[in-house]
């Protein structure tokens, strides 16, 4: 096995290790019985990852003599629902998997996403472990424990805390996605660096491209770097009761695009985030928090990189009303007390919590989006 990093996640009798390597999929089978064991595996994959990866994962385990079963989804955010919830448990309980078993969610933020919850709430319990293969998920959503499925309503609205034993993450399945899925995952690692870490928003200003193109060394400094902050705020935080909010940075304006554009693949969660990132630092700059020089620094980035900063990047979404999208906000999961709650900046590295916004200022910065004047 090529030489990999572990990253700790320190949360008590739920920690756990998440591993970065380059050829993590053809060993997945050693590293499991390894740290989980020899148990009854059911994968849960979508169609278009078991095309690329399914067959390495399936012959690591075979060698490593572990029994296994595959459950595969339909690709896209609409499998993230009650109705593929509901035929992903039946699966479960189909292969008899028994709460001593383990789920294996190899795919993006989607599997992770519905594979984690059925897994929280089956037999009110089984083990599962994340392999993400998109650098979004890398980076972002196989780490921390959410896991969940949307609703009509808005994204993410039932789910649970639910941490996975183990996290594996091999950046040479990155090679395999195009550019447009690249630049969404991206926009999480830039996320980091603006919320709590300065000095690696200056290394992306500098590597960011080569993380896009290829550059593994830069990959992996990226994804180690990424997990690590956010390791570090989910430890000191799990349920989300106080720091663990700013990793929601951007995801205020970003879910209530996503909810706006119907979860149907023209706006992926990772563009959205970008474009809530930019809407996020013009409200802060808008409120007197942040000077213009910082949202120009960033923007310049996004520009350079290739990331969307305003939403008539897409001519349709040019059409949309800010009134519906304040409404998209209103029912997000993180207003509190009837009030919406957005993470802003004081300046890149420095990031804060508050509720204390008039919806005007808010349809002031969707309007200037909407308009492609951010």
């Amino acid at each position: 096995m090529d030489s990999i990093e572990v990253i700790p996640v320190n949360l008590g009798d739920r920690s756990y290790e998440i591993f970065v390597g380059t050829k993590m999929l053809t060993d997945i089978g050693e590293t499991i019985q390894k740290k989980c064991g020899p148990r009854k595996i059911l994968i849960v994959t979508d169609q278009d990852v078991a095309s690329f990866w399914l067959n390495t994962v399936v012959d690591s385990l075979k060698r490593s003599r572990l029994d296994f079963e595959v459950a595969c989804v339909p690709s896209g955010e609409s499998s993230k629902s009650f109705y593929q919830l509901e035929s992903l448990l039946d699966q479960f309980f189909e292969v008899q998997l028994a709460r001593d078993g383990l789920i294996l969610a190899l795919g993006g933020g989607v599997v992770g996403d519905l594979a984690g919850f059925a897994a929280a709430i089956a037999l009110r319990g089984i083990d599962f472990i994340q392999v993400p293969t998109t650098l979004l998920a890398q980076v972002d959503s196989s780490v921390g424990g959410k896991t969940g499925i949307n609703t009509s309503r808005g994204k993410n609205l039932v789910g649970s805390f639910y941490q996975p034993k183990l996290v594996i993450i091999d950046t040479g399945v990155l090679d395999s996605l195009p550019k447009r899925q690249l630049l969404a995952g991206y926009a999480e690692i830039v996320k980091y660096g603006l919320i709590k870490n300065k000095p690696f928003f200056e290394w992306l200003e500098i590597n960011g491209s080569k993380v896009i193109s290829g550059d593994s060394k830069a990959r992996q400094i990226a994804i180690v770097e990424s997990c690590k902050t956010k390791a570090m705020i989910v430890g000191q935080d799990e349920r989300e009761a106080g720091e663990r909010a700013l990793l929601n940075f951007g995801h205020t304006f970003g879910h209530a695009f996503e909810a706006e554009a119907r979860y149907n693949g023209e706006l992926l969660h990772g563009e959205a985030v970008a474009l809530g990132i930019v809407a996020a630092m013009n409200l802060s700059k808008t409120m007197g928090f942040l000077n213009s020089q910082e949202v120009d620094r960033v923007t310049r980035h996004f520009k350079t990189v290739g990331l969307p900063i305003n939403l008539n990047f897409i001519d349709k979404f040019s059409d949309w009303n800010g009134d519906a999208l304040i409404d998209h906000m209103r029912h997000d999961k993180k207003v509190l007390k009837g009030k919406m709650r957005f993470i802003l900046l004081r300046e890149i590295g420095n990031s804060f919590i508050t509720s204390d916004i008039m919806p005007e200022n808010v349809a002031q910065i969707l309007s200037k989006s909407i308009g492609g004047k951010l």
